[in-house]
């Protein structure tokens, strides 16, 4: 489910690719797992020229992708397909070779089974989400949500959005109209940077967020807009809804539900928990 994957609890980024039924990894996180190197983009660029010299194969199946760097903006990187990483391992000398053969064939196993059976996706993301210490209701709160949200990225890819920056503005202008911040805003709210908002918000702010989403699918979906604008209308209309849900909610329980509570304290995200700890408390 997620682009990036982990091997001795490093991150290496990646990209699924439909037609080749294949990952692309990203060679500098490649290197730094297989080296342990303090600077991999060195490492690498001077092993690339070495092997170039040489005339390895190597550098000639090098692609160039788009990943997200450590600034969260994404740039050009070099990649590697799975055969490619393997002749990659067989270039640097390295204890961690055999274990990250076996790593790699997994990674390609599962996600092989995932397209056959996608169920097992989703259980590999509650797996993910459980690992890192959310409550069982928030997470299947939040596993509903990436298929909301899916189903509109599907839906906008189908009337012609396909920028990155297009469905960050498309996904700003229906969390100002649902929670009245803008997406830095809300993050700002709950202290942070690069984290992704969703896995930060209680389940009643996931309820209403896809809310927005579910309703501005299905909006587009009616009216067929043909233009960035009229997308742009249909978000702020899907958002709209979900915020009249918010503000009858918020008049019943007499209080915002926009809150300043993030990941840190993952038992508290979740909105029935918070209520048994006050109910214990009397």
């Amino acid at each position: 489910m997620s682009n990036i994957k982990v091997f001795e609890n490093k991150n290496v980024r990646t990209l699924w690719d439909e037609e080749k039924e294949d990952w692309w990894f990203s060679v500098v996180d490649v290197v730094g797992i297989l080296t342990d190197s303090p600077n991999p983009r060195k490492y690498w660029s001077v092993l690339k020229a070495r092997l170039k010299k040489e005339g390895s194969e190597l550098t000639t199946i090098c692609s160039q992708l788009k990943l997200q760097s450590t600034d969260g903006k994404f740039y050009l990187q070099d990649v590697l397909d799975t055969k490619g990483v393997l002749r990659l391992v067989q270039s640097i000398p390295s204890p961690k070779a055999e274990p990250f053969k076996v790593w790699l064939a997994q990674v390609g196993s599962e996600r092989l089974d995932e397209i056959a059976d996608p169920e097992k996706a989703i259980l590999r993301g509650a797996d993910f989400y459980r690992a890192k210490g959310y409550t069982e209701g928030w997470i299947n709160q939040r596993l509903q949500t990436i298929e909301m949200r899916k189903e509109l990225t599907d839906e906008w890819k189908a009337k012609g959005i396909e920028k990155e920056k297009d469905y960050a503005i498309l996904t700003n202008e229906m969390t100002k109209a649902w929670s009245g911040l803008s997406v830095q805003e809300y993050k700002k709210l709950k202290g942070l940077r690069k984290e992704n908002l969703r896995d930060n918000m209680t389940n009643i702010e996931l309820v209403l967020n896809m809310l927005a989403e579910v309703t501005t699918t299905g909006i587009s979906k009616n009216e067929k807009p043909k233009t960035f604008e009229e997308n742009k209308k249909i978000a702020k209309r899907g958002g709209n809804i979900a915020k009249n849900a918010r503000m009858q909610y918020e008049r019943e329980i007499g209080k915002t539900i926009i809150s300043p509570l993030n990941a840190s304290n993952k038992v508290l995200l979740e909105v029935n928990s918070q209520e048994k700890k006050k109910t214990k408390k009397k």
